[in-house]
């Protein structure tokens, strides 16, 4: 588009529903600070396209009534030398969660090392041994698979004990999914559906879901990059679904998917 087509071509009129903003999206942010706080691990909340580049205000809900997200801080040392006495190591670990003790920097005895250079397991000191390394490496994904009991499982909609094809799906796939498989089942075919909310880790029983079903399409607004994970861990003929045009897809597209695939 050129920048004469843009003036005198471009109109974009927005109108706002009266409706209250869905309690799921404040839930999702506050179960991504309660994760990214519990564990110590960055979280990445994926939010819809249309809900991230659009701006309203919203009532805050019940600030009194939601969970205490208040984290801990080390106050003392939590160790001791050689020699009897006491100091901090930044990375002993709490043996549930994996996660490290957070200190405030300028805290009174409890001095460390911050920063992306590597850092020797429990007392935080510079390392370059490649075991080390590697010890790190699994510790920190042992911390964030450990997550996954954490979080709820997923869970089966529609045809759950005999559906002949499972859809799964992710983000703002949800609502033509849903239309397209309450459709085919409309006109008596098997479908059930699910949908995820955690990608890694994924639910403690996805695996157990997805091998239940024997057929799994995975509708997605990409070439297929849940459809790669869920086989490569799986072990699952799974297919995908793509659509990258910039449009969301709609409930007929994806019903005449579950179709296709039922007929083949």
């Amino acid at each position: 588009m050129s920048f004469l087509e843009l003036v005198r071509k471009r109109r974009s009129v927005r109108s706002y529903k009266p409706d209250p903003v869905p309690r799921e999206a404040i839930d999702r942010c506050i179960e991504a600070a309660r994760l990214a706080l519990k564990y110590r691990t960055p979280v990445i909340l994926l939010s819809d396209g249309y809900l991230a580049n659009s701006s309203e205000p919203w009532r805050l809900p019940d600030v009194d009534a939601l969970p205490d997200l208040r984290t801990t801080f080390a106050t003392e040392p939590n160790h001791l030398d050689d020699d009897g006495n006491p100091e901090f190591w930044p990375y002993l670990r709490d043996p549930e969660t994996l996660a490290r003790p957070w200190a405030i920097p300028g805290t009174p005895g409890l001095m460390h090392r911050i920063g992306g250079i590597e850092k020797q397991d429990g007392t935080g000191n510079i390392s370059y041994d490649p075991a080390n390394h590697e010890r790190m490496v699994e510790l920190r994904a042992a911390k964030v698979a450990g997550i996954a009991a954490d979080i709820p499982d997923v869970v089966v909609e529609g045809d759950v004990d005999d559906a002949e094809v499972l859809v799964l799906g992710w983000g703002s796939t949800w609502g033509a999914i849903d239309g397209a498989v309450n459709r085919a089942r409309s006109g008596g075919l098997k479908v059930a559906s699910a949908h995820l909310t955690h990608l890694n880790p994924f639910p403690s029983n996805l695996a157990e879901v997805v091998k239940r079903y024997p057929r799994v399409l995975i509708p997605e607004m990409n070439l297929g990059q849940l459809s790669l994970l869920i086989r490569g861990q799986f072990l699952v003929d799974a297919r995908s679904v793509t659509k990258v045009r910039g449009e969301p897809f709609t409930a007929g597209e994806l019903e005449r998917a579950i179709r296709e695939e039922l007929a083949r």
